[in-house]
């Protein structure tokens, strides 16, 4: 005899509203696609994609026939009008796709703020650095500085980042966040001058007082020397010869690699009068390494 199956009226009836709710929800799907004027769309992304192929060519295309000042505002202009465009497309977008209500809104709020801050994180991590800076001052304008690889006289120092200037005229944007896990060098802590070095591997057959003197009067007869500062030569003995430092100042710290230079020109003709032999780098290097 066939089995009777039971089923009580209630699992009956939720399953008919589960599958009218779940057709109500289709049908709700279609509808909301087809109030969604794709049309409108697509003239908007045109549109701002038309826009920013225009602002990429068009702005460069004047600034290299402008004057240099105008070329350096136009050039730097475009990023800046191209994230316009693209914000201004996504607000226009936004409200035709989803039904922004008062709900939505703060969902959409808080799922953004949640995202803004991952993405910022290291930019308030380097304005908090910034503010710190402020009142310790391991660097402030006019210094120079080392950080990591980076050497240069700091420009200016902001919110986020400070701007050195290096030898080789080039600008280089350094975060305050690399307070953290990085040493700061400075070499004259708000001072009018640097200590700069001279560095010289001489062979050890030579008479190192004489040679000491000498370098002492290069130092003393440059005519980049700060005079109110100490003049020191230093030696050092290694195992492939000896090393000399020569120390002093310039009187002004942008002459610094102008001073360095000056010293080990007149240095090594003074190494030469000496009858001393100069020791090659590779060969102290390696010295210096193996022992």
């Amino acid at each position: 005899m066939p089995q009777e199956i039971n089923v009580k009226p209630t699992e009956a009836a939720e399953s008919v509203q589960g599958s009218v709710a779940a057709k109500d929800n289709a049908v709700q799907l279609i509808n909301d696609l087809q109030d969604i004027s794709f049309g409108e769309i697509a003239v908007v992304i045109v549109a701002t994609w038309v826009a920013i192929v225009l602002a990429r060519r068009v702005l460069p295309f004047l600034a290299e026939r402008g004057p240099n000042q105008v070329r350096l505002y136009l050039l730097g202009a475009v990023p800046i009008i191209r994230l316009l465009l693209m914000t201004v497309a996504i607000l226009w977008i936004f409200p035709i796709i989803f039904n922004v209500t008062f709900q939505n809104f703060l969902v959409i709020a808080g799922g953004a703020s949640v995202a803004i801050g991952f993405a910022f994180k290291d930019y308030v991590s380097s304005l908090i650095a910034g503010i710190v800076a402020i009142f310790e001052r391991p660097y402030r304008p006019g210094d120079w500085v080392e950080i990591d690889d980076d050497y240069g006289e700091v420009q200016t120092v902001g919110l986020r980042a400070i701007r050195l200037r290096t030898a080789s005229d080039d600008i280089v944007t350094v975060p305050h966040v690399r307070m953290w896990d990085s040493n700061i060098s400075n070499s004259n802590d708000g001072a009018r001058t640097l200590m700069c070095v001279a560095d010289f591997y001489v062979a050890p057959d030579h008479d190192a007082a004489n040679l000491r003197e000498k370098l002492r009067d290069v130092a003393l007869t440059s005519a980049y020397l700060e005079f109110d500062k100490p003049v020191l030569v230093m030696l050092s003995e290694k195992p492939w010869g000896t090393h000399y430092k020569v120390k002093a100042y310039p009187f002004d710290m942008r002459d610094q690699f102008a001073f360095v230079s000056d010293l080990t020109i007149r240095g090594k003709q003074a190494i030469n009068e000496c009858s001393a032999r100069e020791v090659t780098a590779h060969y102290a290097v390696s010295s210096d390494d193996s022992g």
